[in-house]
C-alpha cells in the first residue's frame, strides 16, 4: 500500500511540473550528492519511513529496472524537467541500494563512486595513459581486452582448475533473452565476427524463415521452437547491426501496437460495437484507419 502511494505521489508531482520550462537550479553536484545520501540514511533510520525501513536489496529489483525503462521514456519525450526528474529517481536506486549496504557492513556510496572512478581511468589508456586509439572500434576493442585482464586478475588463485576463459564471461545469465542475445553478439562482434554486410544478414533472415516454414510444413514440432529462437535472434542481430538496442526497438514497437489497438476500440465503441464483436474483416479496416488517423495527428503535432 505504501508503494502504491509513493507512485500517486510521484505521479502527481510529475503532472504538476508537466509543460514547465526546466529551470537549472544553484549548487555543486557534490553537496547535492552528500544531502541526497543523507537524506536516504535519514529515511532508513530508526526514526525514518516506514516504508523505507522494510525495504532490501530484493524488493527493490523491480523499482530498479522500471526506473532505468522511464528514464529512456523521458529522454525521448524531449522534456528536461522529466528527464532530470527521471535520472534523480534512478540515481536514487543507487544511494538506496548503497545505503543498505553500508547498514550490513558490506560497501558505501564512496566505494561505488571509486570503484566506477577508477575503472574508467584504468579502460581509457588511450586519455589517461600512453596507450592510443584511433577511433571507437578501436576503443571498445582494447576495452573487451582490459576487461578480460580484470577478470584473469580477480579469479586469480580462485581460478577454477582447467576452466578456459571466454570472451562472453562477465554476462549475467539472469538477464531478458533479447537482451542477453545483444550483449553475447556484441561481444562477438568487438573482435571481428560479425557480418560484414546489412545484406549478409538479411539473408540469413531469409534462411532462418526458411527453415521456420519447412519445420511447420514438415510437422517438426520438436524444432519448431528452436526455429522460432533462431529467428528471433537474427532479427536482434538486425537491430545490433543497424546501433539499435532491440530492446527499446521492441518497447517502442510495443507502445506503438498498444495505441493503434486502443484507437481501434475506441472506432468500433463510436460504432456501436465492441471490438471482441466486430468481424475479423472489419478489425483489419479498423486497424488501417487507426494507423491513418495516428499518423495524421503525429504530423500534426511536429508542425
Amino acid at each position: 500500500m505504501a508503494s502504491r502511494s509513493k507512485k500517486i505521489i510521484k505521479n502527481k508531482r510529475r503532472r504538476s511540473a508537466a509543460g514547465k520550462t526546466f529551470k537549472r537550479k544553484g549548487g555543486e553536484a557534490g553537496q547535492w550528492f552528500e544531502k541526497l545520501v543523507k537524506l536516504q540514511a535519514r529515511l532508513r533510520a530508526p526514526n525514518g519511513c516506514p516504508w523505507d525501513r522494510e525495504q532490501t536489496h530484493s524488493s527493490l529489483r523491480t523499482y530498479l529496472i522500471e526506473e532505468a525503462y522511464e528514464v529512456i521514456d523521458a529522454m525521448e519525450s524531449g522534456d528536461d524537467a522529466k528527464f532530470a526528474e527521471e535520472m534523480g529517481d534512478l540515481l536514487l536506486q543507487v544511494v538506496f541500494h548503497s545505503q543498505i549496504a553500508r547498514e550490513q557492513g558490506r560497501f558505501t556510496v564512496a566505494d561505488v563512486i571509486r570503484e566506477i572512478h577508477e575503472k574508467m581511468v584504468r579502460r581509457h589508456p588511450h586519455v589517461f595513459g600512453e596507450k592510443r586509439a584511433k577511433n571507437a572500434a578501436e576503443v571498445l576493442k582494447n576495452w573487451e581486452q582490459i576487461k578480460r585482464e580484470e577478470r584473469r586478475r580477480k579469479k586469480g588463485a580462485n581460478a577454477e582448475e582447467g576452466k578456459k576463459e571466454s570472451l562472453l564471461d562477465g554476462i549475467p545469465r539472469g538477464l531478458p533473452g533479447l537482451m542477453e542475445g545483444f550483449q553475447l553478439t556484441r561481444r562477438a562482434a568487438r573482435i571481428g565476427f560479425d557480418w560484414d554486410t546489412t545484406e549478409g544478414i538479411f539473408a540469413k533472415l531469409d534462411e532462418e524463415v526458411g527453415e521456420l516454414r519447412r519445420a511447420l510444413a514438415e510437422g517438426r514440432a520438436a524444432e519448431i521452437e528452436g526455429e522460432v529462437g533462431d529467428l528471433l535472434f537474427v532479427s536482434m542481430n538486425v537491430a545490433r547491426f543497424l546501433k539499435i538496442d532491440p530492446e527499446i526497438a521492441i518497447k517502442k514497437a510495443n507502445a506503438k501496437f498498444s495505441q493503434r489497438f486502443r484507437e481501434m476500440e475506441a472506432m468500433a465503441v463510436t460504432g456501436g460495437a465492441t471490438l471482441p464483436n466486430v468481424p475479423r474483416e472489419q478489425m483489419e479496416e479498423l486497424w488501417e484507419r487507426a494507423k491513418l488517423r495516428l499518423g495524421a495527428a503525429k504530423k500534426q503535432a511536429a508542425r
